[in-house]
């Protein structure tokens, strides 16, 4: 069985130096327009300087049309690329393979920052979203392909494509409500078509040596185990993709619906071709690790263990015994753990049972 101190080859591109990733977690430290700042740089570098052998940013919007959150980061345009240059950099001074997360909200999208209406796969009113023509459509795809193209110029690594979490490309796979009759929707491959388009016009679009990943959920947001097992199964054997990274919020988790089987278990068995899978969720420590890797994953995503530790990689990979602090934490650890006022405000509202609410300010 593979450890998690081994190194991990991909299709394209450069050896990851462990097997074990920063999960892209959504941070608030961007600038108003989409740039990086010092906190959100200073943030994703101790994580490299950590010991992670990937480190991948927060969910970066492609579109300023698909922007969800203030503080979001952005990928949209050249004037986000200074900032994105001088992360790479930093990242690859710091010895980490780095990635950037592409990502637009869709229906999620908030109409007080983007100044427009919504898009999605249908009329939902309810989020003031209007569905998508085939113009909207092609135009989606480019824009996740530019801005793939922003970040290779930009001398990261590779992207992740976010498909999970039901935003926009997760709202096309949502089975219960995308019956969309224009070939984007109806069936599981009418509703995978658009990830599959904004996969193949990335690898068309950057060098031979650029690392391509996708984010599903693999249940939830309308989308069934059946489905999610589907997709994962149609992206896994398309060629295109170097990892596959699946969100499974709890590593050690079942099926909503029940049955015996973990989560996990509906998806390791699947043919991989040349690309590698990766898990996240609850993630604490060495055991846990090494635990994903045994059921069959081939990386290991870490998420909140990564917030109270900067070195969770380098820890994890030294004792085989190491446990990740328990939480909540106090700020005065977050501040130690190199984060930022706005990460550690976004926590305080967000996941209480990350940071102490009372105490210290």
């Amino acid at each position: 069985m593979p450890q998690p101190t081994d190194e991990l080859d991909l299709a394209h591109g450069p050896t990851w130096k462990n097997r074990i990733a920063l999960a892209p977690l959504t941070n608030r430290q961007s600038n108003d327009d989409g740039s990086l700042s010092q906190d959100e740089v200073a943030w994703l570098t101790a994580r490299a300087d950590g010991g992670f052998g990937l480190v991948m940013t927060a969910a970066a919007f492609v579109a300023p049309a698909g922007q969800v959150w203030r503080g979001q980061l952005g990928v949209a345009s050249p004037e986000h690329l200074p900032g994105l240059r001088r992360l790479a950099d930093s990242l690859r001074a710091a010895g980490a393979r780095s990635s950037v997360q592409l990502h637009h909200g869709g229906r999620r999208a908030e109409r007080s920052i983007t100044g427009v209406a919504a898009q999605c796969p249908w009329d939902d009113p309810a989020h003031d979203a209007v569905a998508m023509t085939l113009d909207d459509v092609a135009a989606a795809v480019e824009s996740f392909v530019a801005a793939a193209v922003r970040a290779e110029q930009a001398g990261f690594d590779g992207v992740e494509v976010h498909g999970a979490h039901g935003y926009l490309l997760g709202q096309f796979l949502d089975t219960s409500r995308n019956d969309r009759a224009d070939g984007y929707g109806g069936s599981p491959d009418g509703r995978f078509r658009i990830v599959c388009e904004v996969l193949a016009g990335i690898r068309a679009a950057t060098r031979s040596g650029f690392q391509l990943g996708l984010r599903l959920s693999p249940e939830g947001f309308g989308t069934t185990v059946q489905d999610g097992r589907e997709y994962a199964r149609q992206a896994l054997e398309s060629d295109l993709l170097d990892y596959l990274d699946l969100s499974l919020w709890d590593v050690f988790m079942r099926p909503r619906k029940g049955g015996d089987a973990l989560l996990i278990d509906h998806f390791v068995d699947l043919p991989r071709g040349e690309a590698r899978l990766g898990v996240t969720g609850n993630v604490r420590s060495t055991a846990d690790l090494q635990w994903c890797l045994d059921k069959g994953a081939d990386f290991v995503s870490v998420g909140h263990g990564a917030i109270v530790h900067h070195d969770f990689a380098a820890r994890a990979l030294a004792d085989p015994q190491f446990v990740a602090r328990p939480m909540p934490v106090s700020v005065d650890v977050l501040r130690e753990e190199k984060l930022g006022p706005a990460f550690v405000e976004y926590l305080a509202e967000t996941f209480p049972d990350v940071v102490e609410v009372s105490g210290n300010g």
